[in-house]
């Protein structure tokens, strides 16, 4: 990894929120309402395992010495909610609308594997978020974003498909970059269903003892570390069958206002813990395209709930607007051809400015939640 450690645990630390600055927690729920929960590296504490329909705010602190993460989960393995990449001392928080009905809660030390679980309920009538016409309209104009999303996503996985299954290796790595922008643009969406997500998206390291290592990650390895694709044929194929499962999903699903605003903060995560550090894109080092799209689909979420943000919170959609510009225009010093640069032909200092900019995006995208979440 060519970036310093420091530059990592600042972009992190920024995102959380926090950094030798949250409070310990005890395992009880708040006074506040929310919902206190104590992980460790073999324990995940929930402070209630109930709780009133609708809004539920979970209070996240890892007290154990892995990086961590906290799942909600629906039947069949649905994610209602999610906060990755908790480190150890760190406390992050997570708003999730749950309707009347059984779920499951984990915690992920290592943040591999399914977790460590408990049952959790919703109980109660709520009136849905989407009650509200302006949530109700945001959540349709980003459903339709989604769907534009997933068309060019089928499209574009099936010409690189072809490619690798073809022969052509120079060809299949000119479009991998391209067509995994469209899977980073909606990735809170797509990586909502389960084993799919890791199907498409795992890279080397991700995987559990005894997993199969298919998707987007073992494909890259063939073509730039191998150079070789002569056995590649059914990981392509298996790549092609998993995101046209997952389009179909993801275009059906009904998604929660809180989706798109913890979507857009999720997307800001996965360029401070995968993009700007290289790690995401390890063999072809085509993280800036990455970046890009996770920068474009976070706005696509704000942009959607913006009519509701400016109706309560003036000053913020403003800023939200200025720092979304920022990160955009330093990102922008870094075009090359129709494209990007590679990771490796960035120096430290380039990278920091990029994180910097991120960071400076974070605060504000972590009051959009909360501001969605209040009557």
């Amino acid at each position: 990894m060519r970036i310093s450690r420091l530059l990592v645990i600042g972009v992190a630390c920024s995102l959380a929120a926090a950094c030798g600055g949250d409070k310990t927690e005890s395992t009880e729920s708040k006074g506040d309402g929310k919902i206190t929960v104590t992980a460790t590296d073999t324990e995940c504490n929930v402070a209630t395992t109930e709780a009133v329909a609708g809004p539920v705010t979970f209070t996240v602190s890892n007290k154990g010495g892995k990086v961590t993460e906290f799942y909600v989960y629906a039947s069949g393995d649905r994610i209602m909610g999610e906060v990755e990449n908790i480190a150890p001392g760190l406390t992050r928080e997570l708003i999730v609308e749950l309707p009347a009905g059984t779920y499951e809660t984990a915690c992920k030390p290592g943040m591999i594997g399914k977790g460590i679980r408990g049952g959790f309920k919703a109980t109660g009538e709520h009136k849905p978020l989407t009650d509200d016409a302006k949530l109700k309209q945001a959540t349709a104009d980003y459903q339709r974003y989604v769907k534009s999303q997933t068309g060019a996503l089928i499209d574009k996985t099936t010409e690189f498909v072809n490619a690798v299954k073809g022969g052509d290796v120079a060809k299949a790595k000119e479009l991998f970059p391209i067509a995994r922008t469209y899977w980073e643009r909606i990735e809170p969406v797509a990586e909502s269903f389960g084993d799919l997500d890791p199907a498409i998206d795992a890279r080397d390291g991700d995987l559990e003892p005894g997993q199969e290592w298919t998707g987007f990650h073992k494909l890259e390895q063939d073509l730039w570390v191998n150079n070789d694709v002569s056995k590649s044929g059914p990981t392509a194929d298996k790549l092609l069958t998993d995101v046209k499962t997952i389009v179909e999903k993801a275009n059906t699903v009904e998604l929660s206002p809180l989706n798109l605003a913890n979507g857009a903060k999720e997307l800001l995560d996965e360029v401070a813990t995968g993009k700007i550090t290289g790690e995401e894109d390890r063999y072809s080092h085509t993280d800036l395209w990455d970046f890009a799209a996770n920068l474009e689909g976070s706005r696509a979420a704000i942009a959607a709930l913006r009519p509701v943000i400016e109706e309560k919170d003036a000053a913020l959609a403003k800023t939200l607007d200025e720092k979304f510009a920022a990160a955009q225009a330093e990102l922008d010093k870094h075009r090359k051809g129709d494209g990007w640069k590679l990771h490796n032909e960035l120096s430290e200092a380039e990278l920091k400015s990029l994180g910097d900019t991120i960071n400076a995006l974070a605060e504000p995208i972590s009051k959009v939640a909360p501001l969605v979440a209040t009557k």
